[in-house]
């Protein structure tokens, strides 16, 4: 399957490119990571739902996830469990606006980012779980 970028067009990422997948309800923030994570020369796919999502993670090869805690009327951490049974080797990043705090991190959770966020630090984060480095306290 061909991967299309936002016009339908083929995605000309290089060989070798890891996969982010962006599950956002906001559609200028989830465009916001995508357009930025593809100037770093990630192949970016993304999602406005988690039934979307989990299309995506059936059919294409995603290496980082990052996933909104608040998406749509559901609780990003549903697509959890999905994550844990059937692609346990995705790294995963809860994004919320939402917490005072950051949550502990879970099982199948590797990171955390506050929203709002400085995309510097996204793309940071993003760059550590495809390193395999732990999260930063």
């Amino acid at each position: 399957m061909q991967r299309m970028g936002m016009n339908s067009q083929p995605l000309s990422a290089s060989a070798g490119a890891a996969t982010v997948l962006v599950v956002e309800d906001d559609p200028s923030l989830r465009m916001l990571c995508r357009v930025n994570l593809e100037l770093e020369d990630y192949v970016v796919l993304d999602a406005g739902t988690l039934g979307r999502a989990e299309e995506l993670l059936r059919s294409e090869p995603v290496d980082v996830i990052l996933l909104d805690l608040h998406v749509v009327d559901r609780n990003g951490a549903e697509l959890l469990p999905f994550l844990r049974d059937e692609r346990p080797e995705v790294a995963v990043c809860l994004l919320s606006g939402t917490s005072e705090t950051d949550p502990p991190l879970q099982p199948g959770v590797h990171a955390f980012v506050r929203k709002p966020f400085e995309l510097d630090d996204l793309i940071g984060t993003v760059k550590r779980l495809l390193a395999k480095e732990p999260a930063r306290p």
